[in-house]
């Protein structure tokens, strides 16, 4: 393979329009290696615009593709049977696991490589027009149960008592199950984003990737919460953030609040999330309003709302 691959991507003509120039074409063909087309893409998907986390990921897939079937392997000679197998090695085989997202993924960056391939001519037909896509079904959350809940809410309370309160279990785990913001929006809470002034306090949520600023929102809390926070706020002083300290070491408080709770497994940020949004549901909050609540897009929210409909018990 050379240092600098052939162009064979659609570029504006002389009237404004793209098409994809011939001699470009002939520098790729059906002879060539999947290393070579695999370059060659990643060089198309720059051009083409796709966004920087598209480009990596996409281009991380078919190095997993080149690993399984080799570099040097002609592209034309790769049907839908080979691809298959290797969606099978990715599930099964490969000792590393594949999330149904990761998994879903893979099988689009497939689809999408392929089909270039076939509409620019360099392959006669698309292989993985054809994939099947064995969906690989994500477990079901965990979450706690109403009385684990309250164990857990317990042994948050005890910390608060003589010799030595701490209230940072209580505020914490209180908190998250009353908002179900996620690990890295908790401890991200700015103190001057916690807002006294209405009936119910709020805490917004800020992201400073403007492309995450859909993400942002208001969420409420107890009121009864505010003097917790001020008892937290004049043990451990925090100067600009709530939670001053590692996102592991939130997740040590909430894994000795659970140990002392007594529970059969550790709680963690995203059980405690769950646990929110699967009571929220129950209580039949609407669901467009808890979709906005959890920060989740419509799209995510679908498959969410499907677990949330299975964990949350019959009749819902």
């Amino acid at each position: 393979m050379t240092d600098k691959q052939p162009s064979l991507f659609p570029q504006r003509g002389s009237k404004g329009q793209y098409g994809p120039p011939v001699a470009q074409i002939k520098s790729l063909d059906s002879n060539s290696s999947l290393a070579m087309a695999a370059s060659a893409y990643h060089d198309h998907m720059k051009r083409q615009g796709f966004s920087e986390h598209t480009v990596k990921a996409f281009s991380g897939d078919l190095r997993l593709l080149q690993k399984y079937f080799g570099a040097s392997v002609v592209i034309s000679k790769l049907g839908t049977k080979d691809l298959n197998d290797f969606l099978a090695w990715l599930l099964h085989y490969r000792g590393v696991p594949c999330s149904p997202k990761s998994y879903g993924r893979r099988v689009t960056t497939l689809k999408n490589f392929f089909s270039w391939l076939a509409s620019t001519k360099v392959i006669p037909f698309d292989p993985a027009a054809a994939l099947i896509h064995n969906r690989a079904k994500a477990p079901l959350p965990t979450f706690l149960k109403d009385d684990e809940v309250e164990k857990l809410l317990d042994a948050a309370e005890e910390k608060l008592k003589p010799p030595k309160p701490d209230p940072r279990p209580y505020l914490l785990a209180h908190l998250v199950l009353q908002t179900g913001m996620k690990k890295s929006e908790c401890v991200g809470i700015a103190l001057r984003d916690i807002d006294r002034s209405g009936a119910e306090p709020t805490v917004l949520i800020r992201y400073s990737n403007p492309r995450m600023q859909h993400k942002e929102r208001k969420l409420a809390f107890a009121k009864e919460l505010l003097p917790i926070i001020d008892q937290y706020i004049e043990k451990y002083e925090p100067r600009e953030y709530l939670f001053e300290c590692t996102p592991r070491n939130l997740e040590y408080v909430l894994t000795d609040i659970s140990e002392m709770a007594g529970l059969p497994q550790q709680a963690s940020f995203e059980m405690l999330r769950w646990t929110s949004a699967r009571r929220d549901f129950q209580d039949g909050m609407e669901h467009e309003h808890l979709r906005k609540k959890l920060g989740l897009s419509k799209i995510t929210w679908r498959e969410t709302s499907e677990k949330l409909a299975k964990i949350a018990g019959p009749g819902l």
